[in-house]
């Protein structure tokens, strides 16, 4: 889009010679001199009760220091879900006014969630860039449909397409901390291949080395830089060290846990006078009252949380200094949010291989123990259980997903040493993401344009509460705000808050009530939060006015703000893809691997693989196609002289079918063919939905002769990967579906091309149709 300086009309004059002209130079805006820099840090998933500076006893240092640097905001709010969040920090508009009223990845095909911030709904990176600032986007970013995340694009809604001049990162919701799915400015890369390598180091390098450009450039140009760290989102992985400086840290347990914070939070200040302790969760069980596998094994995943986050605040502290050593933390106005409360995606026992509960599979603890010690390491995948959820967001009930404050309540400090003159103080203005935006531009001196690369601009819901830096009763900005996530909705008004919660199918962590029950039926609770700040005493019974008040509001905001229709299905909307569906696929070797939402889709339902090749003398080996990693996929390789088809069920069973024969050397076609021959029982609670996963027989072919089947007793019925690993041709990604190779595995033969097919003919009739199209080109 043409930036406004560059629509500028020529002011010069333009004569028959230079002698007889005068020039006129369109050249970009300038911010004025002393403008501040703005750092927005977004953590992911950390609850309430996490950060040292609001209770905790994981040592942030770092971020302690930030907060005595500046303030911390006490009731500060998010959406209880990221990329709702996320939109709401970045454009000042509710979540369901950019379309995100759910994560981009089920995205329903209505206005409040359709997963696309329109054009008219700008960033404030597009804003910014306008006015001359270096604008650089680095970790997470979440923003973009899932069908559009792949190299055939669009990228329009990519950072790049939304004002950022540099993306260092990944698209979506997680990836893995050790391998993860990266995005360099446009283009998909391969993690540096260092040594003891983790991306939250990695982001932070990448951070560092954008202002280092910048200001080897250019001393006194003004940035904004929106650094988002995979961390605290599963899956939790760090290096032994940070784990095992918190070993027996958290044996008294969660219940422990909480009193204690508590009694710190009360302390500190960062909770009002009299603030009560919320009851434990129904849903989670009395730590005194766990056997002591089950104990040791919990203690052990909140070590491993606690040092994430520790190692999380060490590389924060590393960009600290970075801004130090270039002269730019004085002025630098720095936010640090959380977008969500803790997570409960754990369940009741936490996850060796958070895949699981997205696949419907059970988790135990009889697994999760065989896995004890290399929980946070590359080989697992892992999240830990509600109990230490609940902890995470004390005083206050709930988690993620919920719109009770442990969903919605957030951390959120600033720092700006050069223009906010209190230091370590706390403010406890009512606040929610969407008044961020409104604030950074008042301190930057900038008005919300009215047209933003030729469109014209939407009203924004938020706020500055620009006031309470200097005022520490500063008047509240906020007196209302509507909240609503997988069907749980909530109001706030002038200190009061009417929330019910909904269940989600499928999702029987979250405790309480039917999730295919109507949503006339839920139950409202009414809090008087100025005064009942964790949400302990339901005045619904004494209130019934008041509430129906507070309900006629709710119903009023989110006929305003595009809530409805209203929905709790954790699935996709089927968003139609870019492209049609087909039965043949055909793939081209070491290209970019693909999206799963781009990629042939072969779960539930028979295909075949035909595989086009050259052998050279001496043999070959590599991954011919791979689809997922060490936590989900399946692979086609050769090893040894052989064709192998492996599927990698979920990290918990792995289906091996080996060729009987050799590959011989020349020109040849390896082929597999899968078909279904029954179902098996996914768990009970999605049986008793007609939800069931299909297994079947998988036949190797050489040269279209069968050299070997086997049973598949178990196929991946939903996802492949939550951390975006997709198909690849010629190699495999990130971690490797087999145990029998290590990634990449390139092939070392000359691979033509591979077609997929899931056209649910036999294999003999899908390689004669192949071969005709090979003729006719």
């Amino acid at each position: 889009a043409t930036m406004a300086w560059q629509a500028e009309a020529f002011k010069g004059k333009i004569g028959f010679t230079m002698e007889e002209s005068r020039p006129h130079w369109n050249l970009p805006p300038r911010p004025p001199a002393g403008t501040p820099n703005v750092l927005m840090i977004v953590l992911d998933d950390v609850g309430y009760a996490h950060l040292g500076c609001y209770g905790s006893p994981i040592e942030t240092p770092n971020i302690d220091a930030l907060a005595g640097r500046g303030l911390r905001y006490s009731n500060w709010h998010a959406t209880a879900l990221c990329s709702p969040t996320r939109s709401c920090l970045l454009t000042g508009r509710n979540n369901h006014t950019n379309g995100m009223g759910i994560i981009s990845e089920l995205a329903q095909g209505y206005p409040g969630y359709d997963g696309v911030p329109k054009p008219s709904r700008g960033f404030i990176s597009e804003i910014l860039h306008e006015q001359g600032f270096a604008t650089y986007a680095v970790g997470k970013w979440h923003l973009v449909p899932a069908e559009e995340i792949s190299m055939a694009g669009p990228f329009d809604r990519w950072p790049l397409g939304r004002g950022f001049d540099r993306f260092y990162g990944f698209l979506g919701a997680e990836t893995d901390q050790y391998h993860p799915d990266l995005v360099y400015d446009n283009h998909y890369v391969v993690p540096p291949a260092a040594e003891g390598y983790h991306l939250t180091e990695d982001l932070t390098d990448r951070a560092i080395s954008f202002l280092r450009d910048l200001r080897s450039s250019d001393p006194d140009k003004p940035f904004f830089m929106y650094f988002c760290t995979g961390a605290q989102h599963a899956p939790h992985q760090v290096p032994q060290p940070w784990i095992e400086r918190y070993r027996g840290k958290f044996d008294a347990g969660w219940d422990a846990y909480r009193e204690e914070t508590h009694r710190r939070q009360l302390e500190l200040g960062i909770i009002p006078p009299g603030t009560e302790l919320s009851p434990r969760h129904e849903m989670v069980t009395a730590w005194a009252e766990l056997p002591d596998d089950e104990r040791r094994l919990y203690a052990r995943m909140m070590e491993v949380l606690a040092g994430f986050l520790t190692h999380t605040d060490h590389h924060l502290g590393r960009l600290f200094g970075a801004l130090a050593e270039l002269g730019d933390l004085d002025n630098t106005l720095v936010v640090l949010v959380s977008d969500n409360g803790a997570s409960g995606e754990g369940g009741f026992f936490g996850s060796f291989n958070e895949n699981l509960i997205f696949n419907g599979v059970p988790d135990t603890v009889e697994q999760n123990l065989k896995y004890y010690d290399l929980l946070g390491s590359e080989h697992t995948y892992n999240h830990y259980p509600t109990g230490w959820t609940n902890a995470g967001n004390t005083p206050f009930k709930r988690w993620k997903r919920n719109v009770h404050n442990g969903g919605v309540a957030d951390p959120c400090i600033v720092s700006w040493p050069k223009g906010i003159a209190a230091r370590g103080e706390i403010r406890g203005q009512y606040i929610h993401a969407i008044d961020v935006v409104p604030t950074l531009l008042e301190v930057l001196g900038i008005d919300l344009p009215v047209m933003l690369r030729g469109v014209p601009q939407e009203e924004i819901a938020g706020a500055s509460f620009g006031a309470t830096f200097a005022e520490p009763q500063a008047p509240e900005v906020r007196s209302l705000q509507y909240y609503e996530c997988y069907g749980s909705r909530a109001i706030y008004c002038d200190g009061w808050k009417a929330v019910t919660f909904h269940a989600i199918p499928g999702i029987p962590a979250d405790g309480g009530g039917d999730p295919y029950a109507p949503f006339t039926q839920d139950q409202w609770e009414l809090y008087h939060v100025a005064e009942d700040f964790s949400e302990c005493h339901d005045l619904a019974a004494q209130e019934p006015e008041r509430l129906q008040m507070m309900i006629g509001l709710w119903f009023a905001e989110a006929g305003r703000y595009d809530v409805f229709p209203l929905h709790s299905v954790q699935r996709k909307g089927e968003r139609p893809k870019p492209h049609a569906d087909r039965e043949l696929y055909v793939y081209w070797p070491n290209t970019t691997h693909i999206d799963n939402e781009a990629a042939v889709n072969v779960r539930m339902r028979p295909f075949s693989v035909i595989a086009r090749a050259t052998i050279p003398a001496g043999g070959a080996q590599g991954v011919l196609i791979a689809q997922g990693g060490a936590f989900a996929g399946w692979s086609l390789f050769v090893k040894d002289g052989r064709l192998i088809y492996e599927h990698n069920y979920v990290g918990l069973e792995r289906y091996r079918v080996v060729s009987t024969a050799a590959i011989p050397e020349g020109d040849v076609e390896l082929g597999l063919e899968f078909r279904i021959t029954g179902e098996f029982e996914i768990s009970p609670d999605l049986t008793q939905s007609g939800i069931r996963g299909v297994k079947g027989e998988a036949t190797l072919y050489i040269n279209g002769r069968s050299v070997g089947s086997g049973e598949i007793g178990k196929t991946v019925p939903f996802g492949w990967s939550l951390s975006g690993e997709g198909l690849c041709c010629g190699y495999d990604s990130e971690t490797p579906v087999s145990e029998l190779y290590q990634s990449p595995f390139q092939f070392t033969g000359q691979l033509d091309r591979v077609i997929v097919s899931v056209s649910g003919q036999s294999f003999s009739h899908v390689a004669r149709d192949v071969e005709k199209a090979f003729i006719a080109q």
